[in-house]
Protein backbone atom coordinates (compact mmCIF):
# COMPACT_ATOMS: atom_id res chain seq x y z
CA UNK A 1 0.00 0.00 0.00
CA UNK A 2 1.48 3.41 -0.85
CA UNK A 3 2.03 5.39 2.09
CA UNK A 4 0.64 8.99 2.97
CA UNK A 5 2.36 11.85 3.81
CA UNK A 6 1.81 11.22 7.26
CA UNK A 7 3.22 7.66 7.59
CA UNK A 8 6.00 9.26 6.09
CA UNK A 9 6.51 11.89 8.45
CA UNK A 10 5.74 9.33 11.63
CA UNK A 11 8.74 7.50 9.93
CA UNK A 12 11.24 10.69 9.25
CA UNK A 13 10.13 11.65 13.22
CA UNK A 14 11.47 8.00 14.03
CA UNK A 15 15.10 8.56 11.75
CA UNK A 16 17.27 9.77 14.23
CA UNK A 17 16.75 6.92 17.22
CA UNK A 18 16.47 4.24 15.17
CA UNK A 19 19.98 6.07 13.34
CA UNK A 20 21.37 6.49 16.87
CA UNK A 21 20.00 2.65 18.00
CA UNK A 22 21.67 1.29 14.65
CA UNK A 23 24.63 3.21 15.21
CA UNK A 24 25.44 1.65 18.66
CA UNK A 25 24.31 -1.60 17.20
CA UNK A 26 26.85 -1.71 13.98
CA UNK A 27 29.35 0.94 15.26
CA UNK A 28 29.14 1.82 11.42
CA UNK A 29 27.65 5.25 10.49
CA UNK A 30 27.40 4.11 6.83
CA UNK A 31 25.96 0.59 7.48
CA UNK A 32 22.95 2.24 10.32
CA UNK A 33 21.84 4.29 7.56
CA UNK A 34 21.83 1.43 5.20
CA UNK A 35 19.70 -0.37 7.56
CA UNK A 36 17.54 2.63 8.61
CA UNK A 37 16.90 2.97 4.97
CA UNK A 38 16.20 -0.76 4.43
CA UNK A 39 13.89 -0.23 7.60
CA UNK A 40 12.26 2.48 5.77
CA UNK A 41 11.54 0.10 2.91
CA UNK A 42 10.02 -2.34 5.20
CA UNK A 43 7.90 0.39 6.70
CA UNK A 44 6.51 1.27 3.33
CA UNK A 45 5.66 -2.06 2.25
CA UNK A 46 3.48 -3.12 5.36
CA UNK A 47 -0.36 -2.88 5.96
CA UNK A 48 0.51 0.75 8.04
CA UNK A 49 -2.76 0.97 9.01
CA UNK A 50 -2.57 -1.64 10.92
CA UNK A 51 0.06 -1.03 12.53
CA UNK A 52 -1.12 0.12 16.21
CA UNK A 53 2.01 1.28 17.99
CA UNK A 54 4.44 2.19 14.79
CA UNK A 55 7.57 3.27 17.05
CA UNK A 56 7.58 -0.57 18.29
CA UNK A 57 7.15 -2.09 14.89
CA UNK A 58 9.87 0.14 13.30
CA UNK A 59 12.14 -0.46 16.33
CA UNK A 60 11.93 -4.45 15.76
CA UNK A 61 12.27 -4.00 12.00
CA UNK A 62 14.83 -2.59 12.45
CA UNK A 63 16.90 -4.51 15.29
CA UNK A 64 16.52 -7.86 13.60
CA UNK A 65 17.95 -5.79 10.30
CA UNK A 66 21.02 -4.99 12.53
CA UNK A 67 21.24 -8.21 14.23
CA UNK A 68 21.21 -10.40 10.79
CA UNK A 69 24.06 -7.71 9.81
CA UNK A 70 25.93 -8.46 13.04
CA UNK A 71 25.82 -11.93 12.59
CA UNK A 72 27.31 -11.78 8.77
CA UNK A 73 29.78 -9.28 9.92
CA UNK A 74 31.16 -11.90 12.76
CA UNK A 75 32.17 -13.82 9.43
CA UNK A 76 33.25 -11.37 7.52
CA UNK A 77 35.89 -9.90 10.31
CA UNK A 78 37.35 -13.06 10.53
CA UNK A 79 38.92 -11.64 7.37
CA UNK A 80 39.26 -8.20 7.96
CA UNK A 81 43.60 -7.17 7.74
CA UNK A 82 43.88 -7.00 11.43
CA UNK A 83 41.99 -4.96 14.27
CA UNK A 84 38.18 -3.78 13.61
CA UNK A 85 37.47 -0.72 15.47
CA UNK A 86 33.90 1.18 14.97
CA UNK A 87 33.97 4.78 13.54
CA UNK A 88 34.31 7.70 15.15
CA UNK A 89 31.52 10.25 15.37
CA UNK A 90 32.33 14.09 16.51
CA UNK A 91 30.66 15.88 19.02
CA UNK A 92 27.32 16.89 17.33
CA UNK A 93 26.65 14.43 14.88
CA UNK A 94 22.84 13.28 15.59
CA UNK A 95 23.36 9.79 15.09
CA UNK A 96 25.34 9.73 18.59
CA UNK A 97 21.82 9.88 19.97
CA UNK A 98 20.51 11.38 23.57
CA UNK A 99 23.10 11.77 25.99
CA UNK A 100 20.82 13.31 28.58
CA UNK A 101 22.19 10.67 31.70
CA UNK A 102 25.61 8.98 32.53
CA UNK A 103 24.43 5.29 31.14
CA UNK A 104 23.31 7.02 27.45
CA UNK A 105 26.80 8.91 27.48
CA UNK A 106 29.14 5.87 28.04
CA UNK A 107 26.85 3.62 26.09
CA UNK A 108 28.38 5.67 23.19
CA UNK A 109 32.00 6.31 24.27
CA UNK A 110 34.64 4.49 22.17
CA UNK A 111 36.00 2.60 24.84
CA UNK A 112 32.73 0.87 25.04
CA UNK A 113 31.87 0.77 21.81
CA UNK A 114 34.85 -1.18 21.07
CA UNK A 115 34.07 -3.30 23.85
CA UNK A 116 30.60 -4.13 22.89
CA UNK A 117 32.43 -6.33 19.77
CA UNK A 118 32.86 -9.00 22.87
CA UNK A 119 29.08 -9.23 23.23
CA UNK A 120 26.76 -11.82 21.04
CA UNK A 121 24.29 -9.80 18.80
CA UNK A 122 21.66 -10.66 21.18
CA UNK A 123 23.73 -9.51 24.21
CA UNK A 124 24.80 -6.44 21.98
CA UNK A 125 20.98 -5.52 21.49
CA UNK A 126 19.64 -6.14 24.87
CA UNK A 127 22.56 -4.09 25.98
CA UNK A 128 21.95 -0.95 23.84
CA UNK A 129 18.29 -1.07 24.25
CA UNK A 130 18.01 -0.91 27.90
CA UNK A 131 21.45 0.86 28.62
CA UNK A 132 21.31 3.37 26.15
CA UNK A 133 17.59 3.58 25.32
CA UNK A 134 16.12 2.90 28.53
CA UNK A 135 13.67 0.15 27.02
CA UNK A 136 11.64 -1.55 29.52
CA UNK A 137 12.57 -5.56 29.69
CA UNK A 138 8.91 -6.21 28.46
CA UNK A 139 9.50 -4.03 25.30
CA UNK A 140 12.53 -6.03 24.63
CA UNK A 141 11.51 -9.16 25.08
CA UNK A 142 8.50 -8.21 22.23
CA UNK A 143 11.00 -6.40 19.90
CA UNK A 144 13.58 -9.74 20.46
CA UNK A 145 10.81 -12.61 20.82
CA UNK A 146 12.24 -13.44 24.36
CA UNK A 147 10.45 -13.39 27.20
CA UNK A 148 11.75 -10.90 30.13
CA UNK A 149 13.49 -13.13 31.90
CA UNK A 150 15.54 -13.71 29.41
CA UNK A 151 15.90 -10.26 28.54
CA UNK A 152 16.95 -9.48 32.05
CA UNK A 153 19.57 -12.38 31.96
CA UNK A 154 20.86 -11.48 28.88
CA UNK A 155 21.20 -7.49 30.15
CA UNK A 156 22.86 -8.51 33.34
CA UNK A 157 26.05 -10.70 31.51
CA UNK A 158 26.15 -8.41 28.79
CA UNK A 159 26.67 -5.72 31.76
CA UNK A 160 29.51 -7.95 33.58
CA UNK A 161 31.44 -8.18 29.79
CA UNK A 162 31.57 -4.89 29.26
CA UNK A 163 32.76 -3.80 32.85
CA UNK A 164 35.38 -6.29 32.68
CA UNK A 165 36.93 -4.18 30.15
CA UNK A 166 36.03 -0.70 31.21
CA UNK A 167 38.80 1.32 32.85
CA UNK A 168 38.84 3.33 36.31
CA UNK A 169 36.36 6.56 36.68
CA UNK A 170 37.13 8.85 33.85
CA UNK A 171 38.38 12.48 34.59
CA UNK A 172 37.14 15.83 34.03
CA UNK A 173 37.42 17.72 30.91
CA UNK A 174 39.96 20.36 32.09
CA UNK A 175 42.41 17.55 33.29
CA UNK A 176 41.99 15.55 30.40
CA UNK A 177 43.17 18.56 27.84
CA UNK A 178 45.82 19.33 30.57
CA UNK A 179 47.49 14.95 30.00
CA UNK A 180 46.54 15.30 26.66
CA UNK A 181 48.97 18.83 26.59
CA UNK A 182 51.28 16.17 28.73
CA UNK A 183 50.82 13.44 26.31
CA UNK A 184 52.02 15.23 23.44
CA UNK A 185 54.78 16.57 24.92
CA UNK A 186 56.13 13.55 26.26
CA UNK A 187 55.30 11.70 22.99
CA UNK A 188 57.41 14.41 19.97
CA UNK A 189 60.41 14.17 23.00
CA UNK A 190 62.02 11.17 21.68
CA UNK A 191 62.25 9.65 25.36
CA UNK A 192 60.33 6.67 26.70
CA UNK A 193 60.09 7.73 30.01
CA UNK A 194 58.24 10.98 30.34
CA UNK A 195 55.52 8.70 28.14
CA UNK A 196 55.32 5.82 30.95
CA UNK A 197 54.87 8.15 33.74
CA UNK A 198 51.54 8.94 31.82
CA UNK A 199 50.08 5.53 31.26
CA UNK A 200 48.41 3.00 33.90
CA UNK A 201 50.07 -0.22 34.19
CA UNK A 202 47.70 -2.21 31.58
CA UNK A 203 47.54 0.55 29.22
CA UNK A 204 46.59 -1.21 25.79
CA UNK A 205 46.74 0.46 21.90
CA UNK A 206 44.95 -0.85 19.49
CA UNK A 207 44.68 0.39 16.07
CA UNK A 208 42.40 -0.08 12.97
CA UNK A 209 43.84 0.60 8.97
CA UNK A 210 41.64 -2.12 7.27
CA UNK A 211 44.61 -3.14 5.28
CA UNK A 212 44.39 0.31 3.59
CA UNK A 213 46.81 2.18 5.87
CA UNK A 214 49.74 0.78 8.24
CA UNK A 215 48.16 -0.61 11.55
CA UNK A 216 49.56 -3.01 14.27
CA UNK A 217 47.75 -6.80 13.45
CA UNK A 218 47.70 -6.95 17.67
CA UNK A 219 47.30 -4.80 20.29
CA UNK A 220 49.92 -3.26 22.15
CA UNK A 221 49.78 -3.65 25.84
CA UNK A 222 51.79 -3.18 28.81
CA UNK A 223 53.04 0.58 30.09
CA UNK A 224 56.44 0.40 29.02
CA UNK A 225 55.17 -1.08 25.17
CA UNK A 226 52.76 1.00 24.70
CA UNK A 227 55.75 3.74 25.54
CA UNK A 228 57.67 2.25 23.16
CA UNK A 229 55.35 2.06 20.06
CA UNK A 230 54.41 5.73 20.53
CA UNK A 231 57.81 7.45 20.93
CA UNK A 232 57.84 5.42 17.23
CA UNK A 233 54.82 6.68 15.89
CA UNK A 234 55.61 10.71 16.64
CA UNK A 235 59.14 10.02 15.59
CA UNK A 236 59.11 12.06 12.24
CA UNK A 237 60.35 10.03 9.05
CA UNK A 238 60.23 10.56 4.97
CA UNK A 239 58.17 6.89 5.27
CA UNK A 240 55.64 9.14 7.42
CA UNK A 241 55.63 12.05 5.27
CA UNK A 242 55.24 9.55 2.08
CA UNK A 243 52.15 7.71 3.90
CA UNK A 244 50.42 11.47 4.89
CA UNK A 245 50.91 13.14 1.60
CA UNK A 246 51.89 16.28 4.08
CA UNK A 247 52.02 17.84 7.45
CA UNK A 248 49.74 16.44 10.08
CA UNK A 249 47.76 19.08 12.40
CA UNK A 250 47.05 17.14 15.41
CA UNK A 251 44.10 18.99 16.85
CA UNK A 252 42.00 18.52 20.20
CA UNK A 253 38.84 16.98 19.43
CA UNK A 254 35.49 15.23 21.01
CA UNK A 255 34.64 11.98 19.70
CA UNK A 256 31.98 9.45 20.64
CA UNK A 257 31.53 11.94 23.96
CA UNK A 258 35.35 11.46 25.19
CA UNK A 259 39.00 12.98 23.89
CA UNK A 260 40.38 12.63 21.02
CA UNK A 261 43.28 13.68 18.68
CA UNK A 262 42.00 14.46 14.86
CA UNK A 263 45.25 13.96 12.79
CA UNK A 264 44.44 16.60 9.61
CA UNK A 265 46.30 16.96 6.66
CA UNK A 266 44.87 19.46 4.27
CA UNK A 267 41.61 19.49 5.87
CA UNK A 268 40.88 15.86 5.50
CA UNK A 269 40.61 14.09 8.70
CA UNK A 270 43.42 11.41 8.31
CA UNK A 271 43.24 9.54 11.64
CA UNK A 272 41.35 10.10 15.31
CA UNK A 273 43.01 8.81 18.45
CA UNK A 274 40.54 8.55 21.12
CA UNK A 275 42.06 8.35 24.43
CA UNK A 276 40.74 6.89 27.42
CA UNK A 277 41.94 8.97 30.54
CA UNK A 278 41.53 7.85 34.24
CA UNK A 279 42.78 9.85 37.48
CA UNK A 280 45.52 6.72 37.07
CA UNK A 281 46.84 7.82 33.76
CA UNK A 282 45.83 6.94 30.85
CA UNK A 283 44.21 3.69 30.33
CA UNK A 284 43.80 3.17 26.28
CA UNK A 285 44.22 4.67 22.94
CA UNK A 286 42.09 3.45 20.21
CA UNK A 287 43.46 4.66 16.41
CA UNK A 288 41.05 4.75 13.74
CA UNK A 289 43.37 5.34 10.32
CA UNK A 290 41.07 3.31 7.91
CA UNK A 291 40.44 5.85 5.36
CA UNK A 292 36.79 4.11 4.93
CA UNK A 293 35.45 5.08 8.26
CA UNK A 294 36.64 8.98 8.30
CA UNK A 295 34.99 9.94 5.66
CA UNK A 296 32.12 11.15 7.88
CA UNK A 297 34.15 12.60 10.30
CA UNK A 298 35.88 14.62 7.90
CA UNK A 299 33.03 15.87 6.33
CA UNK A 300 31.91 17.04 9.98
CA UNK A 301 35.24 18.37 10.03
CA UNK A 302 34.79 20.53 6.88
CA UNK A 303 31.75 21.66 8.01
CA UNK A 304 32.69 23.09 11.21
CA UNK A 305 34.90 25.32 9.97
CA UNK A 306 37.51 27.51 11.51
CA UNK A 307 39.29 25.34 14.27
CA UNK A 308 41.64 27.75 15.60
CA UNK A 309 45.37 26.41 15.61
CA UNK A 310 46.28 23.04 15.91
CA UNK A 311 47.79 21.49 19.15
CA UNK A 312 50.81 20.14 17.46
CA UNK A 313 51.83 19.87 13.84
CA UNK A 314 54.02 16.65 13.11
CA UNK A 315 56.66 15.52 10.38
Amino acid sequence: MALTMSDVDRFEASRPRLEAIAYRLLGSASEAEDAVQETFLRWQAADVGRIEVPEAWLTKALTNLCLNQLTSARARRETYVGQWLPEPLLAGDPMLGPADTAEQRESVSYAVMALLERLTPNERAVYVLREAFAYSHREIAEILDLTEAASQQIFHRAGRRVAEGKARTEVDEATARRVIEEFLAAATSGRTEPLVRLLTEDVVVVGDGGGKVPARARAVEGSLAVAKFLRGLFKPGKAKQDLTGGSVELHLADANGGPALLAVVDGRVFGVMCLEITAEGIASFHNQVNPDKLERATRQWTAAGDHGEPLVTLF
